[in-house]
């Protein structure tokens, strides 16, 4: 990633900014580095849309801008937070690369973030006719493909960037070695069936991704996007709308619903912030689970 991810359309004449953006973009790596530069982007195109100079923009520019992505673009709130945050840290570098003197997305009030994921996921039946469409398919990427995401959990970009070469053994377990968010490596263990399902899908080859499209080339997001679809209509499952994260979601609260501790969950999901695996939580406002109960009950048996 280099200051050509900039829009084309920003003066070339202005080597402060091409430089303010790659000083930034310079912090970070991988799939980080480049959702930062996609929504820094965003921010300036338009920027040029309105005629307005980056490094020029006052705190109202800001406010202006979070009020086209809710109003015109009709982004959800966890999305146009992002967004924000990403701005943020942008002109929080340009200040302390001493290229302005104050950020004007200081005092930029945050748009409210609903404690309930927008996300819908799958419920238990849902799930379970998915597995069985991907086991029946002909195509044995379809099960491998449901099994990753909605078994282990994995982000769609891990699972359609895993290799071969990443699966191995580690303390009695067959594991994969996922390359995640924020440019961390990880050892996913595989149960037997997905396991299994891996095996199915990568047969007697030796390297190379695990999961293929109908080319015969490594699948990427919209074609497992487009198998889900397929494999949701074989299986009966309506939605409004099917992408590969319902699957990610489905993993979370299946463990959540379960009673799987929050900590576990979250170690699983490789969630930073233990409050993203909250939002997961469908039951977390369920009375029946408040601990309370669980106070009294030990203190009743203890006296």
């Amino acid at each position: 990633m280099d200051t050509d991810t900039l829009p084309a359309l920003i003066d070339a004449d202005d080597p402060m900014l091409r430089l303010a953006v790659a000083a930034h973009l310079a912090r970070y790596k991988g799939r980080t580095r480049a959702h930062t530069a996609s929504d820094l982007n965003a921010y300036l195109r338009w920027c040029v849309e309105h005629d307005l100079m980056p490094l020029q923009a006052q705190r109202t520019h800001i406010e202006l801008y979070l009020r086209w992505l809710q109003e015109v673009r009709r982004l959800q709130p966890s999305t146009v937070s992002r967004r924000l945050s990403v701005l943020a840290t942008f002109y929080r570098t340009c200040v302390i690369d001493r290229v302005l003197e104050h950020s004007p997305a200081e005092y930029v009030r945050r748009p409210h973030v609903p404690q309930e994921s927008p996300t819908l996921g799958l419920s238990h039946l849902q799930f379970e006719a998915m597995l069985t469409a991907g086991r029946d398919s002909a195509n044995p990427n379809d099960f491998a493909l449901v099994a990753m995401l909605g078994l282990l959990g994995l982000r769609i970009f891990e699972a359609t960037g895993s290799k071969i070469q990443a699966l191995g053994e580690a303390r009695g377990h067959r594991v994969l070695t996922v390359h995640g968010k924020g440019d961390k490596t990880a050892q996913v263990p595989l149960p037997p069936a997905v396991a299994r399902a891996i095996d199915r899908a990568i047969d007697e080859r030796q390297d190379g991704p695990i999961l293929l499209n109908r080319d015969g080339r490594r699948m990427d997001r919209h074609a497992a996007t487009r198998r889900l679809r397929v494999l949701a209509r074989s299986a009966g499952v309506t939605t409004a709308r099917m992408h590969p994260h319902m699957l990610r979601h489905t993993f979370v609260t299946t463990m959540l619903d379960a009673g799987v501790d929050l900590r576990d969950v979250q170690i699983a999901a490789r969630h930073a912030d233990p409050r993203t695996t909250m939002r997961y939580d469908r039951a977390r406002n369920n009375l029946d689970r408040h601990p309370n109960y669980i106070l009294a009950a030990f203190m009743a048996s203890a006296t």
